[in-house]
């Protein structure tokens, strides 16, 4: 696909449910009694893996477009699948399901794409171990495919070596079908969407500074459920509306959960001309709308903490240091290299080719901004941030961009370059 370079970009958009709250919610749904009603649920190819996955449990799912109703059968109202269960490009549908598979009373075997195939999945393989539960590694790599044959489990206390939501959500949802407490301690506090969703469905859970605890349960309850925008899709129109002169754009009903807004306090670090309005509470997660306007931003150090928050985000603001004045460092963002592409390699390979001024490190980049950039032909790696990342990034660069696969979008935005086209003015 071809892109170009573009004028202002005005108007308003409204981002597609979040990737992250959609994927739990059919889950919970799924183990919990009763129906589950979800609004704004992201028709994504990974969020439909994950509805694929449950339908062949025996799970009723109905999904219209509009809503998505989940007829829950209980925590141990699974059925043993008929086949293979493909988690497709979803590494959030792999690792969490892990979770609540490891105390089923029957086996089944996980697998996904070429890209969940390389994926690390002894970063779950290591802690459900410790919890008791029998799961493999069927070519002995550390990957997918998975073989997990249903046990019981024990609490434990898990020591995470990454601040990662993944991790975190597979063992809380294995403790709870296990037979004490459970406890998951991070370096940093990840994104929390299982803590919150699973505390409105009815768990025994809460935090103490970095650690989640979870209580074994007896029952969940569906809910009800509104699930805001993803902030990960807004974040392509935040730099968009950021970096493209002339620009002003309004970003309707985006989840500002605080382990998840690092991207809007590094844009403000930056000298973003940005404002939240409509502040509101829905289900749990805080939502607002985001007006951005063009800005010239100034380069800043970027890791620590702040990481977990934006780790989705760590492309797209790349972009934003090559327009920035001064230097950008980003690092402890190793993670990026075990996402569906290696997003640090990438990266900086296609800036580089477009012009840019970018430096690869351990665990991370150093951007100095300033440098005009200029169309290239961009592989995306079947990564769909990557693909996003760069459609941005031809609104910006001298002549025509092309971007090979870019139809991976499908995965958490099928709609994405339709809505950048129609702020075009």
């Amino acid at each position: 696909m071809k892109f170009s370079q573009c004028g202002p970009l005005r108007g308003e958009v409204t981002i597609p449910g979040d990737k992250s709250i959609s994927h739990r919610s059919v889950m919970f749904g799924s183990i919990a009694r009763g129906t589950t009603e979800i609004h704004n649920f992201l028709q994504g190819a990974d969020c439909l893996s994950t509805i694929s996955c449950f339908r062949k449990m025996g799970i009723e799912i109905e999904n219209n477009g509009n809503a998505v109703l989940v007829h829950g059968r209980g925590m141990r109202g699974l059925a043993k699948p008929d086949t293979v269960l493909d988690c497709g490009n979803s590494g959030t549908t792999t690792r969490l399901i892990s979770g609540i598979l490891s105390a089923q009373d029957f086996t089944v075997t996980l697998t996904g794409d070429s890209s969940i195939q390389k994926r690390p999945m002894k970063r779950i393989l290591d802690p459900l171990s410790q919890m008791g539960a029998k799961i493999r590694s069927l070519q002995d790599n550390g990957c997918a495919p998975l073989e997990i044959t249903g046990s019981l489990l024990h609490g434990i206390h898990y020591h995470s070596p990454v601040a990662s939501a993944q991790v975190k959500s597979a063992v809380l949802l294995a403790g709870l079908y296990a037979d004490g407490e459970t406890r998951v301690t991070e370096p940093y506090v990840s994104r929390n969407h299982t803590e919150l969703m699973l505390s409105c469905f009815g768990a025994a859970i809460h935090t103490e500074d970095t650690t989640a605890v979870i209580q074994p349960a007896d029952e969940l309850y569906g809910q009800k459920i509104r699930i805001p925008g993803d902030i990960s899709s807004a974040a392509f129109f935040l730099a968009a509306g950021l970096l493209v002169p002339g620009s002003e754009i309004l970003i309707r009903g985006v989840g500002i959960n605080p382990t998840r807004d690092g991207i809007l306090r590094v844009c403000r670090e930056m000298g973003a001309d940005l404002t939240l309005l409509n502040e509101n509470l829905d289900a749990s997660e805080p939502v607002a709308d985001i007006l951005v306007k063009s800005s010239r931003l100034h380069g800043i150090t970027i890791g620590g903490a702040i990481i977990p928050t934006l780790i989705d985000e760590l492309p797209i603001i790349a972009v934003m240091a090559c327009f920035a004045d001064g230097e950008t460092v980003i690092r402890d963002a190793a993670e990026l290299k075990v996402k569906e592409s290696n997003r640090i390699d990438v990266m900086v390979r296609n800036l580089s080719a477009m012009g840019a001024d970018v430096e690869e490190t351990a665990d991370g980049m150093i951007i100095r901004g300033g440098s005009p950039l200029h169309g290239a032909v961009i592989d995306s790696r079947l990564d769909h941030r990557i693909a996003m990342t760069f459609a941005v990034v031809s609104c910006l660069a001298e002549g025509e961009t092309e971007i090979r696969g870019a139809e991976c979008v499908n995965i958490s935005y099928p709609g994405f370059y339709r809505d950048l086209e129609l702020l075009k003015i």
